[in-house]
């Protein structure tokens, strides 16, 4: 049942790569928390470094003006996780006691959440807000930051088309989308891209040539080629430069843009630029709709903990936020629409 006023408390951590909208969950958290159950809310400095080391600070409303508006997140953020300590799960148990929190809020993206859920078992209970600029979390319809992200990076290729026209160029602009290709799919279908790469479907060079010099026999010479840096070649079609893996086992990634524009320009003999918009997309202030949806997540998120219900995620279903079992989520990414890429972005690819 709902807690009496002033029992409940809460700690909140914002947890992996930082993301349009981080600050207006906390906000969001922090002002349900507070003016609906007079509860008290821990924020963690660096997502579980500060669980582990006892770095936090008392979260009020009066702390959170101004924040709706602000990328970034005022915790901080890190990849650290209690798994990767032997007594990792101890200290984050050791601290929760001393500061006597009843549960956890984890907003973060996959590999977050898999730990969330690994906790809960372990008998720190925790609640989940999926973040990720990717939109690859399952269990989720949206999460906050794709539509911050696909805005900017829509409004890059807006601006590299009217580039591209003046010196009759192609423009290869390779954004971010590790293991899937949300971002590209939807910012290349707003943009008017000749052409569409993403991680689930592995590409032939001679298609993305052949629809460059389609259009170059249109007099349409200016053509804009949107990759997500996971895009990968079918199996032998293509030598690809080999990747480094970070400390995380993570592919350092990039790369793939500036071989593609490098095989166009020597298969079309059409001049080539490569654009790369990285982080830029991931920064800044959060769009409306970003915001709107982070505000709801932290709002659902607390009355999840009030009614007890860890070990659930918020989630986007429709137009409702839902609770989805942390199990249902972990260790699963939530791949592209192929419909929308077959049936509505190839009939641009010509």
């Amino acid at each position: 049942g709902l807690c009496h006023a002033g029992c409940m408390r809460l700690g909140v951590l914002t947890s992996g790569g930082d993301c349009p909208g981080l600050n207006a969950v906390i906000r969001a958290v922090v002002r349900r928390a507070e003016r609906a159950f007079g509860a008290e809310v821990i924020g963690f400095a660096d997502a579980w470094r500060g669980v582990l080391e006892g770095d936090y600070e008392t979260l009020t409303v009066e702390r959170c003006r101004g924040l709706l508006p602000r990328g970034g997140t005022i915790l901080g953020t890190s990849r650290i996780q209690p798994y990767q300590f032997d007594d990792g799960v101890q200290r984050v148990r050791k601290t929760m006691f001393r500061l006597g929190l009843d549960g956890i809020i984890v907003i973060g993206g996959n590999g977050s959440l898999g730990a969330a859920r690994d906790l809960c078992v372990d008998g720190v209970p925790c609640i989940g807000v999926p973040k990720t600029i990717d939109n690859d979390v399952a269990g989720t319809d949206e999460t906050f930051g794709f539509d911050t992200a696909v805005g900017v990076a829509t409004d890059a290729i807006d601006r590299l088309h009217t580039t591209a026209e003046a010196h009759e160029r192609a423009m290869v602009v390779e954004v971010m989308g590790r293991d899937v290709g949300h971002i590209a799919l939807h910012a290349g279908l707003a943009g008017g891209a000749a052409t569409i790469l993403i991680p689930e479907v592995p590409f032939h060079i001679d298609d993305v040539v052949a629809v460059i010099e389609r259009r170059r026999k249109l007099g349409r010479y200016a053509s804009i080629v949107v990759v997500a840096e996971g895009s990968m070649p079918a199996e032998g079609t293509l030598d690809m430069p080999s990747y480094e893996t970070d400390e995380f086992g993570h592919r350092r990634l990039g790369g793939i843009g500036g071989v593609v524009a490098q095989e166009l320009e020597r298969r079309s003999g059409m001049e080539c630029r490569l654009t790369t918009l990285g982080y830029v997309v991931r920064g800044g202030t959060p769009s409306s709709r970003d915001r709107v949806l982070a505000t709801r997540f932290g709002v659902a998120a607390v009355d999840l903990a009030a009614e007890g219900r860890w070990g659930s995620m918020v989630g986007l279903a429709g137009t409702s936020v839902v609770p989805v079992p942390l199990d249902e989520v972990a260790g699963r990414i939530k791949t592209c629409d192929l419909d929308l890429y077959h049936e509505v972005a190839e009939v641009f690819f010509s």
